[in-house]
């Protein structure tokens, strides 16, 4: 059985609390709100223009990163292109030699000697 002394401890509390002033938690509310607005609201506008920065930051940031690609691939072009001319030149001298032994070879006919 419930005995008088099982009563929840929070019974009667209810009746215990003043009535709530509406009207002044309402200038309470509007007293709050007034005094942490201004802050809040230059925040809000400072982090909006960090952000803006941060943008413009990161473009910047990409520009410069595709200037250095360029610079990379303009670079393994030239590499590309003095690799071909020292090829070139191999090329060159070997035609030389194959005209100076050609040379030699129509002396030594011209000579009688067969090769």
């Amino acid at each position: 059985g419930v005995g008088p002394n099982d009563a929840s401890p929070d019974e009667g509390v209810v009746e215990d609390l003043p009535l709530i002033d509406e009207k002044a938690v309402e200038q309470l509310t509007e007293g709050l709100i007034s005094h942490y607005l201004p802050d809040l609201q230059r925040s809000k506008s400072a982090l909006q223009e960090l952000t803006q920065n941060q943008v413009v930051l990161l473009e910047t940031l990409e520009q410069e990163i595709s200037k250095f690609k360029e610079c990379n691939s303009i670079l393994d072009i030239n590499a590309l292109f003095s690799e071909a001319k020292h090829y070139h030149n191999k090329l060159v001298n070997i035609r030389n030699e194959m005209m100076m032994l050609h040379e030699k070879t129509s002396k030594l006919k011209v000579s009688g000697i067969n090769i």
